[in-house]
């Protein structure tokens, strides 16, 4: 099975990259994070297009790049495609030779013709192949630049933000095609986003990119489940603590130490540092501090109140506690408690609410 293994390292200014990748043909791998956090210099790095101070690239065990050697393919050497996230189309070429453009000029004309054909159809574009791109909506731009990319039959697919210059529209009927599509390469593709949806809609395995380095790696599920950092928690839309465990057979034995402060918890799984996740559900907000039994109470001013698809039923309140906290309440809580930007609340969670892993 064909597989890519890269280690980076480069500087520019103040910001440092320094990851270790490895993607797979037949599963699409995403590099998700935010803006500046390094992927798109990690998807240059690989198509050739910068040269990082130090690394090595190799595809199937043969080198791509080696800096200690000295050694580096120019891009039109890699057998890659990419798909840039402006699509990067000949709007002077048609369709046809927008896609033609990339394959080897030493093939027969027939075998180009068949080449091209075949990308088209696998892309779902066939019956615009004498269209100039200008007369092409995004959604067929987009599928146009993948069958580019998909004409010399690579070992490499990179694709930079490839749905972002799409309205929200088109966005929704083209990640479902994408998917499918991308599902049915036999090459190994590798996918950058920034946005949490399209690396758990893509992503069968995903690498998450932060400040140059990687934070976390793994199946969709393992991140959904276990997330390692605060961003990786975010991203998959829940709350999350990092902190130790009490003295054994102490009185405060029930509880992880946080720099924050104390976390009531159930069960241990081990020793050493713990990570605790608390699901936007468990979380009960109140406008006075509560009493009785109440075991994890935070306070702190309402920073934001988001309404959710499909017609704002819940609403996801983040509030301004340390750490930050997510909640997510009915549309009528929000009503009865009166909740509004700056409001102060008591956010609150039971010990059996924390799910904790070493």
């Amino acid at each position: 099975m064909p597989v890519l293994a890269a280690r980076l390292a480069d500087r520019r200014g103040a910001f440092e990259l320094d990851i270790e990748l490895v993607a797979e043909a037949g599963a699409t791998t995403v590099l998700v994070g935010e803006s500046g956090a390094g992927k798109t210099s990690i998807l240059r790095a690989l198509a050739g297009l910068d040269r990082p101070a130090r690394g090595r690239i190799t595809v199937d065990g043969a080198d791509w790049l080696d800096t200690e050697r000295r050694f580096s393919l120019a891009p039109w050497q890699r057998d890659l495609g990419f798909v840039p996230q402006d699509y990067a189309l000949f709007p002077h070429l048609s369709v046809e030779q927008n896609v033609a453009f990339g394959l080897d000029p030493r093939l027969a004309p027939g075998a180009r013709r068949a080449r091209v054909r075949e990308a088209l159809a696998t892309a779902g574009v066939s019956g615009l192949h004498d269209r100039l791109p200008l007369r092409l909506s995004g959604g067929e731009q987009q599928r146009v630049a993948l069958a580019r990319a998909l004409a010399p039959a690579p070992r490499l697919l990179l694709l930079d933000e490839p749905l972002a210059a799409l309205d929200l529209q088109t966005r929704r009927q083209v990640r479902t095609e994408l998917r499918e599509l991308l599902g049915r390469l036999p090459c190994i593709t590798v996918y950058v986003t920034h946005s949490p949806v399209e690396a758990l809609v893509f992503g069968e395995r995903i690498v998450v990119v932060e400040r140059g380095r990687v934070s976390q790696t793994g199946p969709r599920e393992e991140l959904l489940r276990y997330p390692r950092s605060p961003f990786v928690a975010e991203l998959m839309g829940t709350n999350l603590l990092i902190g130790r465990r009490g003295e054994v057979g102490a009185a405060d034995a029930g509880v992880v130490r946080t720099a924050e402060g104390d976390i009531a918890v159930t069960a241990y799984p081990g020793r050493g540092d713990l990570f605790l996740t608390v699901s936007p559900r468990e979380i009960t907000l109140f406008r006075e501090r509560p009493g009785g039994s109440a075991q994890n109470v935070f306070a702190g001013p309402i920073v934001e109140l988001i309404p959710e698809p499909p017609a704002g039923e819940r609403v996801r309140v983040v509030i301004g506690t340390s750490p930050m906290l997510v909640a997510e309440v009915t549309r009528e809580a929000v009503a009865a408690l009166a909740l509004r930007e700056g409001t102060e609340v008591f956010a609150t969670f039971k010990a059996t609410g924390v799910t904790l892993y070493a």
